[in-house]
């Protein structure tokens, strides 16, 4: 009796640990260090974007702002997760980060702390948009800076968007939209 009630917790407790996990059940840091609770996101699109400061597609700062003054709000945001993962083009501080932001290019969507999003270090978070067993949807790698990655409103992934397209690309205005 004592053998099967084991087997039986340990298949319960096997299930519920691998429970399928969403967005919303993430804690992030934001930028200035304070916690920030991704299940107060609930009813919203997201829009998942790693940054980089110095690199050739540093410019999309400027597109992701439009699209979000176009479009956020109870409906949508734009979170960007600064990352330094590829050829060091995000050297700076949270602090250093968010001034450049703010001086070039305007930025009023969330920005997080500075985290991994690839490698042995990679954040919980992205290793949950990388990996099919834990988001339920696709396996991908992060290939470069400004890779985007659409929550829906349910913390559910839907897609992710290759760094060289645009925010304003019609693919992500379109999803944005719906």
């Amino acid at each position: 009796m004592n053998k099967l009630i084991l087997i039986f917790s340990m298949i319960i407790l096997t299930g519920i640990a691998t429970a399928q996990k969403s967005f919303h059940d993430f804690t992030v840091e934001d930028i200035e260090g304070n916690k920030y609770e991704l299940s107060s996101l609930k009813g919203k699109k997201v829009l998942v974007v790693n940054t980089a400061s110095k690199c050739g597609l540093t410019p999309q700062y400027e597109q992701l702002q439009k699209v979000y003054e176009t479009y956020g709000g109870d409906d949508f945001v734009i979170i960007g997760f600064p990352a330094n993962n590829f050829m060091k083009q995000e050297p700076g501080t949270n602090e250093e980060i968010a001034t450049f932001c703010q001086k070039n290019f305007g930025v009023t969507f969330p920005m997080m702390s500075k985290i991994s999003v690839k490698g042995d270090d990679m954040h919980p978070l992205y290793k949950w948009l990388t990996t099919k067993a834990e988001n339920g949807v696709m396996d991908s790698e992060v290939g470069w800076n400004f890779q985007k990655y659409l929550i829906d409103e349910n913390g559910k992934l839907v897609d992710m968007v290759e760094p060289k397209v645009k925010p304003d690309d019609e693919k992500i205005l379109s999803w944005v939209k719906k």
